[in-house]
């Protein structure tokens, strides 16, 4: 595994739509190992392949919803969003590509993500809270959108400080 770098903004890379994945051998397996260990060592929760300068439809995401709980790991290739909760919530969001600058943005509370698991198998996945908005901010990333793009508020972190327990980088 490596850590690959990390593209900020305003990388051409991350407005381009990301083309799907048709071949699960090693490459695909090695891109998928080096972006959660990138995402780990730049402390983050989730990842897509876009931000390793890689445009292909892939994410990662480890979160853990409590300081207690074990982290759930995702690989996910070829997401999609198939349904939306019609209630939403409003979160503080960041982002491993735009570093200190953090945005409220309003998103479906819930959703159902459709995709592949790092070996081609499908995958429907009901997510909730920060784990669903942490999917939707990734696959915003598949689809050349950033979290600036939808916030209703931005700042820089020496702007506003945000509370802590309500900031995730992802």
């Amino acid at each position: 595994m490596a850590v690959r770098p990390i593209v900020t903004y305003p990388h051409p890379v991350l407005r381009k739509k990301a083309q799907p994945v048709t071949d699960f051998g090693p490459e695909l397996q090695q891109l998928i190992d080096d972006m959660f260990e990138t995402m780990r060592a730049a402390a983050g929760v989730g990842l897509a392949a876009p931000q390793v300068n890689v445009p292909l439809r892939v994410i990662v995401v480890e979160y853990a919803q409590d300081e207690h709980a074990r982290p759930e790991r995702y690989a996910v290739v070829n997401p999609r969003i198939v349904y939306v909760s019609p209630e939403t919530e409003m979160g503080t969001e960041g982002c491993l590509s735009i570093p200190g600058v953090f945005g409220d943005v309003l998103r479906p509370r819930s959703v159902v993500v459709r995709g592949q698991d790092r070996f081609g198998k499908p995958l429907n996945l009901r997510l909730h809270g920060w784990l669903a908005r942490i999917f939707q901010h990734e696959i915003d990333h598949l689809n050349g959108i950033l979290f600036i793009d939808k916030a209703v508020r931005v700042w820089r972190e020496s702007q506003q400080p945000a509370p802590q327990e309500a900031v995730e980088r992802v």
